[in-house]
């Protein structure tokens, strides 16, 4: 993938850590590459549905997030991400205890991209894990907008 910015992981990181979403949810970043964003959070009772899973909500946003900052680490520096749309399969409960959600861009343009996004659930020390969730997400990239920080 062609890196438009080389500090592109050091610019990741400082605008996930301005998104207060994240920080609410307990989603932190576990590693970043050219084109690649893994997130992870613990399970939380106070984010669950009725039944006691991950809500769905949930799932979707920090899917969302990792899906974005997958994109930004393409994008010049001057650049921010929205999300323009995206589409999510729920394939399984989200019960933890521990969730990594993990962003893949497909194809990367001047201004759209195409980022594939996967959450699975696992035990911190397993090598199992579980497919519960993926999307595929349109991206943009914005420049030029104050009110859109890259």
């Amino acid at each position: 993938m062609k890196v438009a910015d080389l500090e592109f992981e050091q610019r990741t990181r400082d605008s996930f850590a301005r998104q207060p979403a994240m920080a609410t949810l307990g989603v932190g970043v576990e590693s970043i590459a050219a084109g690649r964003v893994v997130l992870q959070m613990a399970h939380r009772a106070d984010l669950t549905q009725q039944h006691g899973f991950l809500h769905a909500g949930m799932v979707a946003a920090a899917l969302d997030s990792a899906c974005g900052f997958a994109a930004f680490t393409l994008m010049p520096a001057d650049a921010g991400v929205l999300t323009i749309e995206f589409k999510i399969n729920l394939l399984a409960p989200a019960r933890g205890p521990q969730l990594r959600f993990e962003g893949a861009v497909t194809k990367a343009g001047r201004t759209i991209s195409v980022v594939e996004g996967k959450a699975y659930e696992f035990e911190a020390g397993s090598d199992e894990r579980k497919l519960v969730a993926t999307m595929t997400a349109t991206v943009m990239t914005v420049r030029g907008r104050d009110d859109v920080r890259h």
